[in-house]
């Protein structure tokens, strides 16, 4: 690029953004004119001008509109994910419910893993996603019984399922034999026994509670993802997961760790902090909105993630959320539990200066916004 078009472009760094003009500077075609970029950047500028919000606008109330509005035509249906039909996934309003209330236990919590370039063949993506998932004992086991004559638990193992897992039968007995204490172990030619090592009355309640605890140890895999599921998608291979570790799968060296996801937000925050929070959000409030084939402007949806994250802490829109870090009593009290806020408020002495907007309204004053915002002073000699 030539220097008259860089000092052209250099003088609107005023008017646009450095990233408006960066973009500029990287599709700009070669055969162009300097009237013809003059011509780009005004229109450029004017865009801008009238995505510009006004002083005094409800950004807010209009955003609640926006985003209630086609929520109240969500169907309540619970669909398949946009383009995988393979795989249940919470969607419609109860996702954007689960969202929008920053729920700690979500329904269906998953994640899509993306590996990297080298280890994307069919076969390398099907033994990694039986690497990676969750067995546990209960799954090998072809015969569990107790013997109450001489006080054991015999264990069957199914051998073929062990093949097909590339379970080692030696590793195996080591993770039992560490799990089981209290309980002596001897291997058979089915699988093993258990035996109480020393024998006391009760020992029998003892040996059905090891029946049961025996089937929940986890012999492989990442903790918490319970199913596996490789999808093909454009020209890659993805790992769809019933259930969700993000903190653990991430340090895998096979997965590409810029594109990997879950939803489950809570999750996300404690691995990878309040900004990546804030983006999952709009980026799922926005897919479970294109599924539907609703249409709601995405500025909307940063406003209301911004609200969850402003603190820095991650809080749902509930009295217990963002709604109890109002300074204004009026306007907690409006949203849930009434007397209950005006009672503790008259308790302590908290004052409310009325700068907000629901305060306003219901002690009928003009409300702090377009016309009402500014106050007209005259000088009086």
């Amino acid at each position: 690029m030539n220097k008259e078009f860089k000092t052209l472009i250099e003088s609107y760094s005023d008017k646009l953004s450095r990233k408006v003009l960066s973009d500029v500077v990287e599709y700009l075609p070669s055969k162009v004119t300097k009237k013809q970029l003059k011509e780009i950047l005004d229109k450029l500028v004017d865009i801008t001008e009238k995505s510009v919000i006004n002083p005094g606008e409800c950004v807010g109330l209009v955003s609640a509109e926006s985003i209630g509005e086609p929520g109240t035509q969500m169907t309540l249906n619970t669909f398949h994910s946009a383009g995988v039909a393979e795989m249940q996934v919470t969607q419609g309003l109860p996702r954007i419910i689960e969202i929008f209330d920053a729920r700690k236990i979500i329904k269906t919590p998953t994640m899509e893993i993306y590996l990297k370039e080298e280890h994307n063949g069919l076969e390398k993506v099907k033994d990694f996603a039986v690497r990676i998932k969750q067995t546990k004992l209960g799954e090998l086991i072809s015969d569990i019984s107790i013997n109450i004559l001489e006080q054991t638990l015999k264990v069957s193992l199914n051998k073929e399922l062990l093949e097909n897992l590339n379970i080692e039968i030696d590793s195996l007995y080591k993770v039992v034999k560490t799990k089981s204490k209290g309980f002596s172990m001897s291997k058979t030619a089915e699988g093993f026994t258990l035996g109480a090592k020393d024998s006391k009355v009760g020992e029998l309640k003892a040996l059905y509670d090891m029946k049961e605890k025996v089937k929940s140890f986890k012999i492989c895999g990442v903790k918490g993802i319970n199913q596996v599921l490789p999808v093909k998608r454009d020209e890659e291979y993805i790992i769809l997961t019933s259930g969700t570790n993000l903190k653990e799968i991430l340090s895998l060296p096979e997965v590409d760790a810029f594109r990997t996801t879950c939803n489950d937000l809570h999750e996300i925050f404690s691995v990878l902090g309040i900004e990546a929070v804030r983006q999952a959000v709009i980026s799922e409030v926005n897919g479970v909105i294109e599924s539907q084939g609703l249409d709601i402007d995405s500025r909307h949806i940063m406003l209301v993630a911004d609200t969850m994250c402003i603190s820095g802490e991650f809080k749902g829109v509930t009295r217990f959320g963002v709604v109890s870090e109002k300074s204004s009593v009026l306007a907690r009290c409006s949203f849930e539990t009434p007397i209950k806020h005006i009672s503790g408020a008259a308790l302590s002495g908290e004052r409310d200066y009325l700068r907000s907007v629901v305060e306003n309204v219901m002690i009928n004053q003009p409300v702090p916004l377009g016309t009402g915002l500014p106050g007209l002073i005259t000088k009086i000699k």
